[in-house]
């Protein structure tokens, strides 16, 4: 199997995730001019499952290092087949909770709360697990971001005061999904093996563990968005009915989110074997800043911002940016 050989590829391979983790809520906001996020949520639970199955079989499966897609999948044991799949329903429940949080104050709030917080506690939690790099600078880093999301929230309750129109719910919303999405990377974490190239007898390698991971996903989403059909957090319920009258694009739209958020996910997972799992995870969700410049450039989702308003979105940039270089310069 394809295994990252080098920290400065580890750290390439956690851009691109930066990026996929930041882009895909982008398919969302297009299939939700017509179509409610709890619809779209099938298809991009789909596009999970269908990349995981798709990277396993190429990448997975072929290379002398480590061990075969399949032969990884046979050997592994039940209690880490269980803590991946533990992490797909984790995460499954809090990105209901985030794209929710999208549908009803945009990207360029849901994320940077919501994310910015599963960043903060999700490097400190894998650390304490599995600590690589340097303490010192990675917390900076980190307390640099948390500072980008307290800067965010303040931006988003002015522009919202001048327009008389302030989303408590959205950003409670995103509050909740942050702090779960800090806990489902650990729990994929510890069912990996600690050495990809020459993993331990019944750990998994990134491909297995990825596809476990995506199975805990779309089985826990048989409950949880149906539940959210029947009880949504705004408008009226759903049925299956309403799912079939989408179009092929529209359907296809929600596979295609999946897909580059799963390609995220993955990269992230291989790269942890270089750069370890607190550095890793913490610059994938460095998406919060590619999302909130979809956010503000793209969808323009503050739009007529004041002046002191577009001066603290700036400043919110910068201290993202500060904060993932310093976790970057942590793992050298």
């Amino acid at each position: 199997m394809f295994i990252p050989q080098s920290y400065s590829l580890a750290i390439i391979l956690c851009v691109v995730t930066m990026l996929c983790w930041g882009s895909w809520g982008n398919t969302q906001k297009l299939a939700g001019k017509s179509w409610r996020f709890e619809l779209f949520y099938w298809d991009y639970v789909l596009g999970i499952l269908l990349f995981a199955l798709f990277l396993g079989f190429t990448l997975g499966s072929n290379g002398s290092d480590g061990r075969g897609f399949l032969d990884d999948i046979m050997q592994a044991d039940s209690r880490n087949i269980l803590s991946a799949m533990a992490g797909g329903v984790i995460f499954n429940a809090s990105n209901i909770l985030l794209v929710a949080a999208m549908s009803i104050a945009g990207m360029a709030v849901a994320f940077p709360v919501g994310v910015g917080i599963a960043l903060a506690l999700g490097v400190i939690i894998n650390y304490i697990f599995a600590p690589q790099g340097n303490a010192a600078w990675l917390f900076s880093g980190v307390a640099l971001i948390v500072a980008a999301i307290i800067i965010d929230a303040v931006a988003y309750k002015k522009h919202s005061a001048s327009l008389k129109k302030v989303s408590g719910k959205g950003i409670m919303l995103s509050v909740s999904a942050g702090v779960l999405m800090a806990l489902f990377y650990r729990f994929v974490a510890s069912s990996m093996a600690s050495d990809f190239v020459t993993p331990e007898a019944g750990k998994l390698t990134p491909y297995s563990a990825v596809l476990f991971f995506a199975f805990g996903v779309v089985i826990s989403n048989l409950l949880f968005n149906y539940l959210i059909m029947k009880k949504p957090f705004e408008g009226s319920p759903l049925s299956f009915g309403d799912y079939a009258k989408g179009s092929l694009a529209t359907h296809l739209t929600g596979v295609l989110g999946g897909i580059i958020w799963n390609l995220g996910m993955s990269l992230s997972i291989l790269a942890s074997g270089k750069a370890g799992f607190a550095i890793s995870y913490g610059l994938g969700q460095g998406a919060t800043l590619i999302a909130a410049l979809w956010g503000v450039f793209i969808w323009k989702e503050f739009k007529g911002a004041s002046g002191s308003v577009r001066n603290l979105i700036a400043l919110m940039f910068l201290a993202y940016l500060a904060g993932l270089a310093l976790l970057v310069y942590a793992g050298t």
